[in-house]
C-alpha cells in the first residue's frame, strides 16, 4: 500500500502524499521528445511500451507517490467505435455516433480495442520503480463522456442549444455507463489500485444534475467500491462539493482551484485532494511557497493529498515542480 492509499484508507495525517494531474505530459522535455516522434495521440496511448515509459518519467524524475497511467478519458468513446482525433490547436475532434452499431458492440470487442491499456497496467503493476507507490487508473465521468460524444469536440463555449434534443441521449448515457464499468474492471484486474473519475465538464450543467451527473456517478462509484478499490472523484467546477460528496460518496474528493479550501474543510469529512491553481507554478518561488503552505496549513489536521486544481500546464518550469515537492516533503 502506497502513501495515497494509506491516506484514504487509514485517514493518515502524518504524511502528505503528492502527485500531479497530467504529471506525465508536455512540461517534461523527455515527454516532448517522444511526442515529436509520435504525432498520433491515440496511437501513442495504445503503444504500451511508450506509454509505460511516459507514465514512469515523472516518477523517475520527481519521485511522486503515485503513478497515473498515460492515457486519455476519450479512449472510452474510441473503444465504443467513435472516431477520435487530436488536432493541434483544436483539441479532440470526434466522429458521428452510430447508435445502432454501438448497441451491437460486445464487451469483448470493446475490451480488445483497448487491450494495450490493460497490458500497460499489468507491466506497471510489476515494475520496480513503483514498489510502495500507488497506481492510478482512470475514466471520464458519464456526463463528461456524453458531452464529448454528442458535441464531438471540447465545449469551451458551452453546450449548443440543441444538445438535449438528441433523440439518443438517454440510450447513450446508459451505454456509456456500461462501457465505463468494463474499462474500470479491466484496469483494476490489470493492477490499478485506485480509480480517479474526471468530470471535466461538470460546471456546464445547471439543471437535471441528478439525472446526468449524480445518478450515473452513483452507479459508477458503487461499482468501483464493490471491486474493493477506492475511488477519487474530480467534479471540476461543480457548484456544491458538499452535496456532491453526500450523494456520490467517493473515498477521496479532488477540488479545483476556484474553491475556497477553508470552506471545504468545514463541509467535507472525507479525505481531500488538490486545489492549488496550476498557474501558481508559472509565477515565482516566493508566491509558490505562500500558496502551497496555505493549502498545507488549512488541511494539516485533515487527511490530504497534495495535487493541483487541474492539470499541470505545459509551460511549467521543472525547477518550480522541484520546489513544490520540496515544500510538501518538508512541511511539518
Amino acid at each position: 500500500m502506497g502513501l495515497l492509499l494509506n491516506c484514504i484508507k487509514e485517514k493518515d495525517r502524518s504524511v502528505v502524499p503528492i502527485w500531479l494531474m497530467r504529471q506525465a505530459g508536455r512540461y517534461l522535455p523527455e515527454f516532448r521528445e517522444i511526442r515529436k516522434k509520435n504525432p498520433n495521440f491515440i496511437n501513442l496511448c495504445l503503444n504500451e511500451k511508450l506509454s509505460e515509459e511516459i507514465t514512469l518519467q515523472p516518477i523517475k524524475r520527481f519521485g511522486f507517490d503515485a503513478a497515473i497511467i498515460f492515457s486519455d478519458i476519450l479512449m472510452v468513446p474510441f473503444g465504443m467505435g467513435q472516431s477520435v482525433e487530436f488536432k493541434k490547436d483544436l483539441g479532440p475532434i470526434l466522429g458521428e455516433v452510430n447508435i445502432e452499431k454501438l448497441m451491437d458492440l460486445s464487451d469483448n470487442q470493446f475490451s480488445a480495442k483497448l487491450n494495450p491499456i490493460y497490458k500497460l497496467l499489468n507491466n506497471l503493476s510489476n515494475h520496480d520503480d513503483l514498489k510502495k507507490k500507488d497506481l492510478i487508473g482512470f475514466v471520464g465521468a458519464p456526463w463528461t463522456i456524453l458531452v464529448y460524444m454528442i458535441n464531438r469536440k471540447s465545449p469551451k463555449r458551452g453546450l449548443p442549444d440543441n444538445f438535449f434534443n438528441n433523440p439518443n441521449i438517454d440510450k447513450l448515457i446508459k451505454l456509456i455507463v456500461r462501457f465505463l464499468k468494463i474499462h474500470i474492471k479491466n484496469q483494476i484486474d490489470s493492477g490499478a489500485n485506485l480509480i480517479q473519475i474526471f468530470d471535466s465538464w461538470a460546471s456546464l450543467l445547471t439543471s437535471d444534475i441528478d439525472k446526468y451527473i449524480y445518478e450515473p456517478m452513483i452507479e459508477i462509484v458503487n461499482f468501483v467500491q464493490s471491486q474493493g478499490i477506492p475511488v477519487i472523484c474530480f467534479p471540476k467546477g461543480i457548484s456544491n462539493y458538499k452535496d456532491y460528496c453526500d450523494k456520490i460518496k467517493p473515498n477521496l474528493i479532488s477540488i479545483d482551484f476556484d474553491v475556497n479550501p477553508a470552506q471545504i474543510i468545514k463541509d467535507i469529512d472525507i479525505p481531500v485532494q488538490g486545489g492549488l491553481d496550476p498557474k501558481i507554478l508559472l509565477t515565482d518561488k516566493e508566491n509558490l511557497k505562500k500558496k502551497t503552505l496555505e493549502y498545507l496549513n488549512i488541511f494539516k489536521d485533515h487527511p490530504y493529498v497534495f495535487n493541483l486544481g487541474h492539470g499541470i500546464l505545459p509551460n511549467t518550469e521543472i525547477s518550480m515542480v522541484e520546489e513544490l515537492i520540496k515544500l510538501v516533503r518538508n512541511f511539518k
